[in-house]
């Protein structure tokens, strides 16, 4: 992509606090996201800017100025909406402009998945008055050159492990949307490593990283609920806390690589 630049946009603020529940305002937290997402965008060198940086009221036509006064309406500027969902489902999916395709929300969703989180199927939503027309504004008043995604990082009334993940683990999902932009508009991607995680390399199994963190298997699989045996180049591992190594790397991150696997000789670990 020519000329890539980034808006990306807290959703809600001020007056307007979004869902709330299990210890999470949805404004508070995709304030966090946004701020995260814009450093990382920052060091990569693209450039990049935000509807807001404090905890702003914003009225809907207030914050399509400030998208449309960035970058104006041209190819390749990408505006990301951060938000957090409700309604008791379960897992992050991206909602695209009626005039874009779903690749840079395939993009993003795949990294997410690499980090842990369930994903659910990238979407357009029409206006139900003028199918025509897209449904959220944010989509329908960018113009006609930007491309404009909805991230829902997941849903903060889940019964599943989407509270906790959102609290515990919404850098590493800023994170994931960085490399799938970062993908997305071929531009080279580095740094991002997270305390406490690792990310999988070409030739790691879990029963190597285990023994280079000085942990188990078991205690991998257990923390990052995987079910199968398979791990993939790119993903990314929580560590347990307080592990010693003598790795002379710093953290506790790992990322999986190509040709991972939890197997080692005969034995299943």
């Amino acid at each position: 992509m020519n000329n890539p630049r980034i808006v990306i946009d807290a959703g809600h603020g001020g007056t307007d606090g979004g869902a709330s529940g299990n210890g999470i305002i949805e404004k508070n937290l995709t304030l966090d996201i946004s701020q995260y997402m814009y450093n990382r965008f920052r060091e990569l060198g693209i450039p990049v800017t935000m509807t807001r940086t404090t905890d702003e009221t914003l009225s809907p036509t207030v914050r399509v100025e400030r998208i449309m006064n960035a970058y104006g309406d041209e190819p390749g500027v990408i505006v990301i909406s951060n938000h957090i969902n409700a309604g008791g489902g379960d897992g992050a999916e991206v909602i695209y402009a009626l005039r874009n395709d779903a690749t840079l929300s395939n993009d993003i969703l795949n990294e997410i998945e690499k980090s842990g989180q369930n994903i659910r199927e990238p979407f357009q939503r029409r206006l139900p008055s003028n199918t025509a027309k897209d449904y959220y504004f944010i989509h329908r008043d960018t113009g006609n050159n930007t491309e404009p995604v909805i991230v829902e990082y997941g849903f903060l009334d889940s019964t599943g492990d989407d509270p906790e993940q959102l609290k515990e683990d919404y850098e590493i999902f800023a994170e994931a949307v960085v490399r799938g932009v970062m993908k997305y508009i071929d531009r080279p991607y580095s740094g991002g490593e997270i305390e406490g995680t690792y990310t999988v390399q070409s030739g790691d199994s879990l029963w190597s990283i285990a023994n280079r963190y000085n942990t188990t298997v078991a205690i991998l699989k257990e923390l990052n609920n995987l079910n199968t045996n398979s791990l993939q180049v790119g993903q990314v591992l929580k560590l347990p806390s307080g592990d010693t190594t003598n790795d002379t790397q710093s953290g506790n991150i790992y990322t999986v690589q190509s040709g991972d696997t939890i197997f080692m000789g005969n034995n299943v670990y």
